[in-house]
């Protein structure tokens, strides 16, 4: 099993209404479908760790995390390979870009966040998110 670790950037911790979600640009199955900017955890690295550092080399930016986004087994399945480990998350410096895997980048109001065209791992969720963000 391989751990994935993703962020969900948002305007506000305590009051979310607006989400971060990046369009994969690669590899063609995945090619156009929106996702959490994040990636695989390396050997040597925490989970935090791991997040930091991509987030750099995707987006160009740092952040701040705040609480984890819990699946109740620990972790949201995303393929029989993959799961995923979620934090809610504020820029800290940078504007996001899409420098790596992805060729847009779009911030997305609340009731909105489960309308994109999710990969089919993320739907369940953000759906939880716009749960527990009020809607």
């Amino acid at each position: 099993m391989r751990l994935v670790v993703a962020a969900a950037l948002v305007d506000d911790l305590e009051r979310p209404s607006t989400l971060l979600a990046a369009r994969r640009s690669a590899p063609p199955a995945l090619a156009g479908r929106w996702e959490l900017p994040g990636g695989k955890v390396e050997q040597g690295e925490s989970p935090q760790q791991a997040l930091h550092r991509e987030l750099a080399e995707e987006l160009g930016i740092t952040a701040q995390l705040g609480e984890e986004v819990v699946h109740p087994d620990g972790a949201w399945p995303l393929t029989a390979q993959l799961r995923m480990r979620v934090w809610w998350g504020l820029v800290r410096t940078g504007v996001p870009e899409p420098l790596q895997d992805h060729d847009e980048l779009r911030w997305v109001h609340l009731p909105g966040w489960s309308r994109l065209d999710w990969l089919p791992g993320d739907v369940p969720l953000v759906e939880r998110m716009q749960r527990l963000a009020g809607c």
